[in-house]
């Protein structure tokens, strides 16, 4: 990536043709030398290791508004929110290394919020509650190749997305996406619940100090499906997905939001039927007759490509969309619905498992799928950006909530689960990706900005 240039690169530029005398001339120069200045100010603060919260840029209420019964209010005492305030994150100069490669290292400052003092965990994920008996695996920090990621900064986040708004798109994973950037946040404050329907698929909440919105869709298959049989070959349920057209709940609502981040997998394990101009072409394992078994990539592919199609269609979209790939599960001597567990209590090093089998297969269609929209998108002006969560989240089968996201005694058939993650947990972490991805969004543009200015520059005479 190309740097923002300090004063030497300014000077070079200021009079490619002498001294002008032009007063018309010396008025754009002005006008110029302003507007970078002010690039420079608003950037400097997001970068420089020692500039701190107390600048003029990061000054933030600490105040947490409480409203409706799913608010909490703030139990931080005053030094709590000094502290929190006063938080200085080092320079990370992630733009010379690739942050998704990397290996995790100790963290004894973890976790940063705890399953008391964030209401946001959904039960099955709140495996210090149900009894996990170690804490170790909240113990840890993604060390990027090359470079640092610093941990996730809840006030630089809140200022960064100040007027904005943010989506994900997805299944539970993505919503457990969310619940953790919720928990991340409420060190400085806490949302209100303003979602349009009380069915807990789509809730919206909002940062009212930084009129902020964050939102959820749920969308297991991002195309438009029904559960056509409960029980199914598999008895988990048989899908009809109809490849070509798109789930109106997420699409209809997303072209109001800044950034939007899609994912989703897991469901497509499952047996589903696919349709394409309201005929049957094909499925993955439905044990139908006379239907071909096109396997679950053939549907994924079509899903995703469908689900980018969608949003590079959107009219007054200006958003940026980001793509969270894959993220493995860590079943272990047995299917999910076998019997399968995780029990592992350390992460993997790099070296100790590789991206293989279906998770590669699920990987790559996704980031071929990524490219081709995102050549597309550029001619429309739009962004995407690929949060490639996969390498990492595939290192940590000690983070899922294995059988402690519910009670031993329960009543209920609940199986192990190695798909959703623990909060606090690994998957904190990609929000922390998250974080460092929209601040070198924010440096990407001041320097667009200023190769802006200096063609500008060339052209007065």
């Amino acid at each position: 990536m190309k740097h923002i240039q300090g004063n030497d690169h300014i000077h070079h530029h200021q009079f490619p043709y002498g001294i002008i005398k032009n007063h018309k001339y010396n008025t754009k120069k002005l006008v110029l030398l302003a507007l970078i200045s002010l690039v420079i100010l608003t950037t400097v603060p997001l970068y420089h290791p020692s500039i701190n919260y107390t600048s003029f840029f990061f000054s933030t209420s600490t105040t947490t508004t409480t409203t409706g019964s799913n608010s909490s209010s703030s139990s931080f005492s005053d030094d709590d929110s000094e502290a929190i305030v006063n938080i200085t994150i080092p320079s990370s100069s992630t733009h010379k290394c690739d942050i998704f490669s990397g290996e995790w290292i100790p963290n004894p400052d973890a976790p940063y919020y705890t399953n008391k003092t964030c209401w946001a965990i959904h039960e099955h994920q709140n495996c210090m509650k149900y009894g996990r008996p170690d804490s170790d695996f909240m113990k840890w920090k993604w060390k990027p190749d090359g470079c640092d990621l610093p941990v996730f900064n809840p006030a630089q986040f809140l200022e960064l997305v100040r007027d904005k708004s943010l989506a994900f798109v997805g299944d539970s994973v993505a919503r457990n996406q969310m619940q953790s950037l919720i928990c991340l946040l409420s060190r400085v404050e806490y949302p209100i619940d303003v979602s349009y329907t009380p069915d807990e698929h789509f809730k919206r909440w909002k940062y009212i100090t930084y009129n902020f919105t964050l939102a959820t869709f749920w969308t297991p298959h991002l195309v438009k499906g029904r559960e056509s049989d409960p029980n199914g070959p598999t008895k988990t349920g048989l899908f009809s997905l109809y490849l070509d057209e798109l789930d109106e709940t997420w699409t209809t609502q997303v072209k109001e939001f800044d950034y939007i981040i899609i994912s989703a997998g897991h469901w497509f394990f499952r047996p589903m039927v696919f349709y394409e101009n309201h005929q049957i072409v094909g499925c993955h394992y439905c044990l139908l007759e006379n239907v071909t078994d096109l396997g679950m990539y053939y549907g994924y592919r079509k899903a995703i490509r469908a689900a980018f199609k969608a949003i590079n269609g959107l009219k007054n979209y200006k958003g940026i969309t980001y793509l969270r790939t894959f993220a493995p599960s860590h079943f272990e001597n047995g299917l999910w619905n076998q019997g399968g567990n995780c029990v592992r209590t350390r992460p993997f090093r790099s070296n100790e498992t590789l991206l293989e089998g279906q998770n590669m297969e699920l990987y790559m269609t996704q980031v071929e799928e990524f490219r081709i929209a995102e050549r597309e998108g550029r001619k429309r002006g739009l962004k995407f950006r690929l949060l490639d969560t996969t390498q990492a989240t595939l290192l940590r089968p000690d983070g899922h909530p294995s059988r402690y996201g519910h009670w031993p005694h329960e009543n209920v058939t609940l199986y192990n689960d190695c798909v959703h993650w623990c909060l606090p947990g690994p998957i904190d972490t990609w929000n922390d990706f998250l974080l460092e991805m929209m601040k070198t969004e924010r440096l990407r543009s001041a320097e667009e900005t200023l190769q802006y200015s200096d063609d500008r520059k060339l052209l007065v005479r």
